[in-house]
């Protein structure tokens, strides 16, 4: 009886399996620990970058960031809402159509990728003026950035694919994958700084291999006959299902450049109120921040095809199972992120900047704030991409939509008039915290349309 469960439990999860918790865990699992891995780029980059080239190329690199996430978002988007109408066609036992879909997305992020990256790459300069770089931070920003642009098709796949790898029931190749670039980065970038003294340069060349590693070891997959449900091959353009990815992925699109907007005018406001070391305690937070919120996108990318699975079978019951034990899961998580954030928050500030007492002490105070965040970020992350996988793009782009350009723009904006540095620090704890109210609104209320 014994070793019949245990092959059991060994079997592979599908995405038309009965998910309780711990199978719930296991699948998502994969994702999450790849999200955070994806996020180690630009976390291991700060870590050299500000102990062992400087506070200013560590400025430039969190000021230029932002605007390299906007790009990839494209690959996001084309994952995110080109995966929904992939998982529901599986769902519904077009398999052809899933697959010819899915090379459609691939194929067509390459190609604007790398329209995409010839353009930025030429007017990189005065996009960076643009956005108020100047003197040696424009110089290090203009380093970074043109280094990094040639692999931005990668950058892009390695996005979408985060997303197919799941649908197509192999999120465990994912995580393989997220492992190899991710160690790879940390890798070279002690060669490349620490061995070779290469400065900047060395951390952009560093991230740019391994990006194009994460995106180049999944199109091989992809390409070659596998085991797994989707395959490149053959297709036809198809406008209809691109515009209805485009919409569909839109909030995580709208979500992705959001955020950097977002980020760029944190920067902003920061130069403003307490100059660079603003701009580097805010790039700090971040770092942490990516690893953070990498287990709520990664638990939300996860989770998003089996709901599309089930929403396109019409499995009623286990769409409504999917998203009670996705709430309370997601409740758990955030309470835990809050905790560890207080516990810990002066520790991971001085990874990062330990090296400048004053800096440090402005980090620390800055994290114990925006830390409160946690409590809320997870619900907003996980409703958008619910609603993203129902093919609901809509109401998913109006959640990320309020969520960073209205709410969270409209706080740093306000807050800081009355509160100074510190209304910054909590604009995006309060702008999370309204989009989780509308967010509920919008799930209470949709209920009965997609019988959940």
């Amino acid at each position: 009886m014994n070793i019949t469960s245990n092959k059991t439990k060994r079997q592979p999860i599908q995405l038309s399996d009965h998910f309780d918790y711990p199978r719930l865990l296991r699948f998502t699992l994969p994702c999450i620990i790849m999200m955070i891995f994806n996020s180690i780029y630009s976390v291991v980059d700060g870590y050299f970058v500000s102990n062992y080239v400087g506070k200013t190329p560590f400025a430039a690199v969190n000021f230029i960031m932002p605007l390299i996430t906007i790009l990839g978002s494209v690959g996001f988007m084309f994952g995110a809402g080109g995966g929904a109408l992939v998982a529901r066609s599986l769902g519904e036992g077009k398999k052809e159509r899933a697959r010819r879909l899915f090379s459609l997305f691939v194929y067509v992020t390459a190609i604007s990728g790398t329209i995409i990256a010839v353009l930025v790459f030429i007017f990189l300069e005065p996009i960076l003026q643009m956005m108020g770089a100047e003197s040696q931070l424009l110089q290090d920003a203009l380093l970074y950035g043109r280094i990094l642009l040639p692999i931005l098709p990668f950058y892009m796949l390695q996005f979408e694919f985060n997303s197919f790898l799941v649908t197509a029931e192999k999120p465990k190749l994912g995580l393989i994958v997220a492992l190899i670039a991710g160690v790879l980065n940390m890798t070279l970038d002690a060669l490349f700084m620490v061995v070779f003294k290469w400065g900047l340069a060395g951390a952009a060349v560093a991230t740019g291999i391994s990006q194009m590693i994460g995106g180049l070891i999944p199109l091989i997959y992809f390409l070659r006959p596998n085991s797994s449900l989707l395959q490149l091959g053959p297709t036809h353009f198809n406008g209809p299902a691109l515009l209805r990815a485009c919409t569909n992925g839109s909030s995580e699109l709208m979500s992705n450049i959001a955020l950097s907007l977002v980020s760029m005018l944190y920067n902003r406001q920061l130069l403003n109120y307490v100059g660079e070391n603003g701009v580097a305690a805010y790039g700090v937070i971040m770092y942490v921040s990516f690893v953070f919120l990498a287990i709520f996108i990664g638990y939300s990318n996860g989770i998003a095809p089996v709901t599309g699975y089930h929403f396109g079978a019409g499995n009623h019951a286990e769409l409504r199972s999917l998203l009670h034990k996705s709430l309370k899961l997601t409740a758990v998580l955030s309470m835990t992120m809050l905790i560890l954030a207080q516990l810990f928050g002066g520790l991971f500030a001085k990874i990062f900047v330990g090296y400048d007492p004053e800096l440090l002490a402005l980090t620390v105070h800055a994290f114990r704030i925006y830390a409160f965040v946690y409590l809320f970020a997870g619900f907003a992350t996980y409703s958008s991409s619910f609603f993203t996988a129902l093919s609901d793009g809509l109401t998913s782009a109006l959640i990320a939509f309020l969520r960073s350009l209205v709410f969270e723009i409209s706080m740093v904006l306000i807050l800081p008039i009355y509160l100074k540095v510190d209304g910054i620090w909590l604009s995006a704890v309060l702008a999370d915290m309204f989009t989780v109210i509308v967010a509920f609104a919008f799930i209470i209320g949709k209920r009965k349309r997609y019988h959940y």
